[in-house]
């Protein structure tokens, strides 16, 4: 793990734009998890959450919370052995997260950046049977949604690092394709 304590320039202009593209990549996921779990609105109101900060609204602890209630929503379907749904909700959670980015230059930032558009990937690719297809074609769109000011921002940060698992290889394919 490559950690350095190097500040960046982050506004938060810039932050919105990557809180934004975030809620934009995990969006698509949201029906895996509200299919397993109807009742569930955690994973949604997260989404919601960023979007409405992207959008303008202040950075609060209610988006805060909103971010680990998506969390806690993962980690209830990933214990009931819904995969695809947990990774939906662990995307949710990565795109209000992402409104806490810090200024950094560390990799481990990188996937508070990417998080969302891999796990939203992951979640895709485990509904449809494991087909690696299927995450490389989110992928793809994740960078088609990457608008220049997120891009620009990413290139900041140090490469993403090693490790993660499969959602740890998204991270570090689409962390390459926007570079």
């Amino acid at each position: 793990m490559t950690v350095d304590a190097t500040n960046i320039e982050l506004t938060r202009s810039e932050l919105r734009a990557v809180v934004g593209y975030a809620a934009a990549c995990a969006r698509p996921a949201l029906a895996l998890f509200e299919r397993e779990c109807p009742d569930d609105r955690r994973p949604r109101a997260a989404i919601d959450a960023a979007q409405a900060f992207a959008d303008g609204g202040e950075r609060t602890r209610a988006l805060r919370e909103s971010a680990w209630a998506a969390h806690r929503a993962a980690q209830k379907t990933r214990n009931a052995g819904q995969a695809a749904a947990s990774n939906a909700a662990r995307a949710a959670g990565h795109a209000a997260g992402a409104a806490f980015l810090h200024p950094l230059a560390n990799s481990m930032q990188v996937k508070h950046l990417l998080g969302s558009a891999a796990h939203a990937a992951r979640a895709c690719e485990l509904a449809a049977g494991n087909d690696p297809a299927i995450a490389a074609d989110c992928i793809a769109r994740a960078r088609s949604l990457a608008p220049p000011l997120v891009v620009d921002v990413l290139r900041r940060y140090p490469v993403a690092p090693d490790g993660g698992g499969r959602v740890g290889e998204l991270i570090r394919q689409l962390d390459a394709l926007l570079r």
